[in-house]
């Protein structure tokens, strides 16, 4: 089982450091002790002060709370045509997936991980053929082991966003589509992460299916590394308005669905249990 990339004390930090609200400002609005917050960000269940500081960082309280208890995980979501690769990255797991057309045997990569070897494999069994590898984006975890990828599947073109562009990579806009059988593909410039992050939605399996590499988690969304503005409203506008039944492949952590991101996620407290 993929184990949960944040819970709250993760969450908690990336508000307040996207906010650009110190320890102390968090304490002083939301009438709690330093000791207190340092407790929280430390992984402790204070549910009162959690229902407390939620508001002063824009979250969700009741969420919030669910999450610091970990009475939360999403639903498994099985689907043909969809394969989560789960590899190790220092002290962390990183994901990457493999997307093909049932009908014709085409195939996309997104992002390799740290080792592409299940990929490979489910590639070799499935008798599948890569016609595409796409970057969600270019940090050294998502994107490790890339060139033996691309060895091991005969070279096929490789596309990464005109923002954060990859040695060897096709640059693409958003709005760039691809047929891949009876799949069709689209980019969505989901940045915020990072400066070119970019999600890409695939319609034609038994769900929709958005692979969004570090702008959402279960139950969570990547740091705002370069925008914490940018990357809640992008997730905002292009990932939440989604259909409810799109899986939500992310970069870390398990799949879930937009379903699921409205009743669990605290960063979208306008979404209610």
């Amino acid at each position: 089982m993929i184990p949960i990339e944040d819970f709250h004390e993760d969450i908690i930090g990336k508000a307040a450091r996207g906010l650009g609200i110190s320890k102390n400002e968090l304490a002083d609005e939301a009438g709690l002790t330093i000791e207190r917050i340092n407790a929280l960000l430390n992984g402790e269940v204070d549910e009162e002060a959690i229902r407390a500081l939620a508001p002063v960082l824009e979250l969700d309280g009741e969420k919030l709370v669910v999450s610091a208890n970990k009475a939360w995980r999403p639903k498994d979501h099985a689907t043909e045509g969809l394969f989560q690769a789960n590899t190790p990255y220092h002290d962390m797991l990183v994901n990457a997936f493999l997307l093909w057309d049932p009908i014709s045997g085409k195939a996309a990569v997104f992002d390799t991980g740290t080792d592409c070897g299940p990929i490979l494999e489910q590639i070799n069994q499935r008798n599948l053929s890569v016609e595409t590898v796409l970057i969600t984006h270019t940090h050294g975890d998502h994107v490790a082991d890339l060139d033996r990828l691309l060895s091991e599947t005969g070279h096929p073109p490789v596309y990464a966003n005109r923002l954060e562009p990859h040695p060897g990579a096709e640059l693409i806009d958003a709005g760039w589509t691809l047929d891949l059988g009876s799949l069709s593909l689209r980019a969505l410039l989901t940045s915020g992460h990072s400066v070119g992050g970019t999600s890409y939605l695939v319609n034609g399996l038994a769900q929709p299916v958005v692979v969004v590499g570090d702008a959402l988690f279960a139950g969570s969304m990547g740091g705002g590394v370069t925008s914490f503005t940018d990357a809640l409203r992008n997730n905002r506008e292009k990932l939440m308005n989604l259909p409810d039944d799109t899986i939500v492949c992310p970069g870390h952590g398990p799949i879930s669905t937009i379903a699921e991101e409205k009743k669990a996620n605290p960063f979208f407290p306008e979404f209610k249990w």
